[in-house]
């Protein structure tokens, strides 16, 4: 994974990082680290049923969705894209490939490169949580709101590239 370099502080993040202690938050539970997993717990929970009907987890599901998207990745590109340690890619990569969901191929260019590429069987499986997905993101929709969706993931790319 790459981390993005930060801009340059503005007066504004200056004064922030001087601010007075009594300024910030007390309690953990207003914290924004906090926050954003509580509210990655809340859609990850509506999420997890889905995909264990599926005998999935939601690494491998990830795994699978990027390569239903792209078709063909190396390794460090899955790890960068579904943000997933290298060590914790190759076990999962292992699981997908044993139950002839993804295969991997050797690279033409680059022997010592392996691309991996969902089999039928993995493009199937796809398939068939797809529509479970959508109904899903259709609540998730319905209660939030597809304006505040949008701004929200506008909010956290801009955060992610702090």
């Amino acid at each position: 994974m790459t981390i993005p370099k930060r801009p340059p502080p503005t007066q504004d993040s200056h004064s922030a990082s001087r601010a007075n202690p009594s300024e910030l938050p007390h309690e953990a539970t207003k914290a924004l680290p906090i926050a954003l997993l509580r509210a990655r717990e809340a859609l990850m929970s509506r999420f997890r049923p889905m995909l264990a009907e599926h005998d999935f987890t939601s690494q491998q599901w990830r795994v699978i969705r990027l390569l239903n998207e792209h078709s063909t990745l190396d390794a460090a590109q899955l790890a960068e894209k579904a943000f997933i340690l290298p060590p914790s890619l190759t076990r999962i990569l292992a699981n997908l490939e044993a139950r002839d969901l993804v295969t991997r191929v050797q690279c033409a260019s680059d022997r010592r490169r392996y691309l991996f590429r969902l089999t039928s069987l993995g493009e199937t499986s796809f398939q068939k949580i797809y529509p479970d997905r959508v109904k899903i993101y259709k609540e998730i929709e319905t209660y939030f709101g597809k304006r505040k969706i949008a701004l929200l993931l506008e909010l956290l790319d801009d955060l992610a590239q702090f």
